[in-house]
């Protein structure tokens, strides 16, 4: 079994478990719930922001631990002092470091988009965004199939948020477009063997419909190379690693937006 089955395994019965700890009817009280959320597409397109979507990420499959003891309310508060577009939380707990209670922290002390980043497989877990405060939800190709997008993205459409679909190859991207998606990223890491090239984004740009705000994710490490992505039609960059790696993320987020300044 590849990582990326495990961790689809292993994310089955982690829904399983809080649907039992949490019903839906409690989700559904949360003060969140009926908030309206923030637009994750017109944040990009800012001229005061950066297009950067800011990731807090304590660890991955492929780098181990990254940053077991980040402050997720100093480093998201730095984030967006520091331009970013939106934030990024992962919230898998088992492969990522992550949890639901970090993007619940961001959310109290940030008025702007947050995606909820994890694997999204149950109509559960979206109704859970929207109840911890997330404004967009990702929706990973690889392991969905087009109707499934289309059920999850309808949903979350349905309560107002946006929908982040990511692709990782052409066939994928031929697959899996639909209107229940607003924003289409590009992994450039391939979630089967790790391996990571920008150029994945590079080659997909001109087969992504025009209606979709464009999104290059992984392995963005310098000023340059999102000067080069712009040229290709993208608009928002998700960056984690180049962040998390320092003891301050934020500082080192403040310090790669103001060289795209």
């Amino acid at each position: 079994m590849d990582i990326l089955s495990e961790i689809v395994a292993n994310k089955r019965k982690e829904v399983a478990r809080q649907k039992e700890l949490y019903p839906i009817k409690l989700l559904e009280q949360s003060t969140y719930f009926e908030g309206t959320p923030v637009s994750l597409t017109k944040y990009l397109r800012r001229e005061d922001k950066s297009g950067v979507i800011a990731e807090i990420k304590r660890k991955s499959p492929s780098k181990g631990v990254i940053n077991a003891h980040v402050s997720v309310e100093r480093t998201s508060i730095g984030y967006m002092q520091a331009g970013a577009s939106g934030l990024s939380i992962l919230t898998d707990k088992e492969y990522f470091g992550g949890d639901i209670e970090d993007l619940k922290n961001a959310r109290s002390f940030n008025f702007c988009p947050i995606l909820r980043k994890d694997f999204m497989i149950d109509e559960y877990q979206v109704l859970e965004a929207k109840s911890i405060g997330a404004d967009v939800i990702l929706l990973i190709a690889a392991v969905l199939s087009k109707s499934e997008i289309e059920i999850l993205g309808g949903l979350a459409q349905s309560m107002g948020m946006e929908v982040l679909l990511e692709v990782h190859d052409g066939e994928e991207l031929r697959n899996s477009v639909t209107d229940k998606v607003n924003l289409i990223g590009v992994n450039n890491r391939n979630l089967k063997t790790f391996e990571t090239k920008v150029e994945t984004s590079y080659e997909l740009a001109d087969q992504i419909p025009g209606d979709f705000a464009k999104v290059s994710e992984s392995g963005i490490s310098d000023s340059d190379t999102i000067g080069e992505l712009r040229k290709y039609g993208f608009e928002g960059f998700l960056i984690g690693e180049t962040f998390m790696k320092n003891g301050r993320p934020e500082r080192a987020a403040k310090e790669f937006i103001q060289q795209l300044d």
